[in-house]
């Protein structure tokens, strides 16, 4: 059983400091190079010890089993503009030799039922630990602002609900996850069109497109 939690947990919340800090440092070295980012900003949090411990009966996890079959308990978000920026965001982490990909879930092309869009990554990312590497399971999930909002109100409801919507909710729910996502269509088209009449040039200084990293969304839910 375990009866520390924070120091279980101490590992978990290192490996999401660490990779917060190399995502985000990906968006600067593409302002540093005056290149539009793919990368909008990134959130990461470490799942509480209550949503565990429910999702461990749920899921019917041992907790001897918990470290290996438990796959966010370390949970990280990227945002992106763009569907587009989405993948080349995954291009991305495939390149990266600080983290292996253990498994990828592309909810984009193979929406849920309930009208859920992102893509999932697994990784094991190693920490150091005063006794030596721990590898640590972490879950990222690369999702544009539109897939974002639809996902957050949808968590939201899916917990007053506890997961049981009324039929006519879950149809304007699938029929609002449409219209977000012809938004992101939409959107990505308008950019392709202004790219062949304006291309892309460098900047010195980041324009609106390109908020800096937003702090104040540190808190926000993972689903």
């Amino acid at each position: 059983m375990i009866e520390d939690w924070d120091h279980f947990l101490l590992p978990y919340e290192q490996a999401v400091d660490e990779l917060k800090i190399k995502l985000r440092g990906i968006r600067r070295q593409y302002k540093d190079a005056g290149l539009q980012s793919p990368i909008e900003f990134v959130t990461g949090r470490v799942k509480p010890v209550a949503s565990i411990q429910e999702k461990m009966v749920r899921r019917h996890v041992a907790e001897e089993r918990l470290e290996d079959d438990m796959q966010d308990i370390a949970g990280l978000r990227i945002m992106c503009q763009f569907v587009d920026d989405i993948y080349q965001v995954v291009d991305l982490l495939r390149k990266r030799t600080d983290l292996t990909i253990l498994e990828e879930r592309d909810y984009i092309s193979n929406v849920k039922p309930s009208g859920y869009r992102s893509y999932h990554i697994v990784v094991s990312y190693p920490v150091q630990m005063k006794d030596g590497e721990k590898k640590i399971l972490a879950e990222i999930q690369v999702r544009t602002l539109a897939m974002n909002f639809w996902a957050t109100i949808e968590h939201s409801l899916n917990y007053k609900y506890q997961g049981e919507f009324p039929q006519a909710l879950q149809g304007r729910l699938e029929r609002a996850g449409e219209a977000a996502f012809r938004l992101d269509q939409e959107m990505s088209a308008i950019r392709a069109d202004l790219s062949e009449v304006q291309p892309e040039s460098k900047s010195d200084g980041e324009t609106a497109a390109q908020p800096s990293d937003r702090q104040s969304v540190e808190s926000s839910k993972l689903t």
